[in-house]
């Protein structure tokens, strides 16, 4: 579960923020000052963090360099309120990797926090092939069979059941799936993972109600067990 430090000093911005990523499974720290935002950088090591530029205390200028100084390279979102393209060449001289211009829609925030997660993970090793039980399944033909009969799946069900069987027996969230299948572009939702992981689990369990395979742990998301 990534874990996410937003700072921002509008207390309804920051608690929407805050509900909204919780809502998506992420662990959520905040601050409203950007000296506090600083102290947590240090002692929490967030995966990322959403950066108000207008900060009491500490700037979001100033923060973006003093991380970058320090050869902190977790991923930076700004947020600002200003249109200028000054200020978001430079919060992006400093450091930042992307940001969203208020007012934001949540959808869009969303999916760039998921492009910039997955851009800091580093790569897997798909597998070409993966056999259980009597599934069989060619990524590369994408063919599929159960029981030896062609079992019809979808290109997204494959991409879905390739990248589990990548971290096999690891704990994959949700948003890790719809980084890695679905891409930020489309702005899919986490109810998206769960309709197709119900779906693969109808086409590759024995019992889709008692799934050994595709086993879900609870509040994090899934686990792929041969």
């Amino acid at each position: 579960m990534s874990l996410i430090l937003a700072i921002e000093d509008d207390p309804a911005i920051l608690r929407g923020l805050a509900d909204n990523l919780r809502f998506e499974s992420y662990e959520v720290l905040t601050a409203t000052d950007g000296q506090s935002g600083y102290a947590l950088i240090r002692e929490k090591h967030p995966d990322l963090i959403i950066l108000d530029l207008m900060l009491p205390k500490l700037s979001g200028y100033e923060i973006c360099r003093k991380v970058r100084a320090e050869g902190i390279q977790i991923p930076i979102l700004m947020l600002t309120a200003r249109g200028e393209e000054a200020d978001r060449v430079l919060g992006l001289d400093l450091g930042a990797d992307d940001y969203v211009a208020k007012p934001f829609s949540i959808r869009e925030l969303l999916a760039r926090i998921r492009a910039l997660l997955r851009r800091a993970q580093p790569a897997k090793s798909l597998p070409d092939e993966l056999r259980f039980d009597d599934v069989v399944l060619n990524f590369l033909s994408y063919e599929a069979t159960k029981g030896g009969q062609p079992l019809e799946m979808t290109r997204k069900e494959f991409a879905i059941l390739r990248f589990l069987a990548s971290r096999a027996g690891e704990v994959v969230t949700r948003d890790e799936l719809l980084n890695e299948v679905w891409g930020y572009e489309n702005y899919p939702t986490t109810r998206t993972v769960d309709n197709h992981i119900a779906g693969l689990r109808g086409k590759i369990e024995r019992d889709s109600a008692d799934p050994q395979h595709l086993r879900t742990v609870h509040g994090v998301g899934y686990k792929f067990v041969p």
